[in-house]
């Protein structure tokens, strides 16, 4: 993580903090009590900062184990797939962010597209 040449972030750094860290290995569904609305809670882990990818069978949507995501007030979202060199952003105004599932719609769309080694 270079910027302008100069670090900003170690890539031993971001591997830490984008692993799950909920005690036990738990993941969000057994671990959470309130709304993650743009994501499920199954298959889905904590980090230092963001939400990771810990099973995407039990998640239900594409993005490749240990991506890790985040989403913001008005429907606006990231996420970062290691495994396929990818980095997704959306940018949207809509409020309540439950209006419509743009993280599941996107991955669908984007991991469908995406063409085989």
């Amino acid at each position: 993580g270079t910027l302008d040449g100069r670090r900003v972030i170690g890539s031993r750094t971001l591997r830490f903090m984008s692993r799950n860290h909920l005690r036990g290995g738990l993941d969000m569904a057994q671990f959470a009590t309130g709304s993650f609305s743009e994501t499920a809670y199954e298959g889905v882990g904590f980090g230092l900062g963001f939400a990771n990818k810990v099973d995407p069978v039990r998640n239900g949507f594409p993005a490749s184990e240990g991506s890790y995501f985040w989403g913001g007030l008005a429907s606006t979202l990231f996420w970062v797939d290691p495994r396929e060199d990818m980095v997704v952003v959306f940018l949207t105004q809509l409020i309540p962010s439950r209006t419509f599932n743009f993280r599941g719609q996107l991955e669908n769309i984007i991991y469908a597209a995406l063409q085989p080694d």
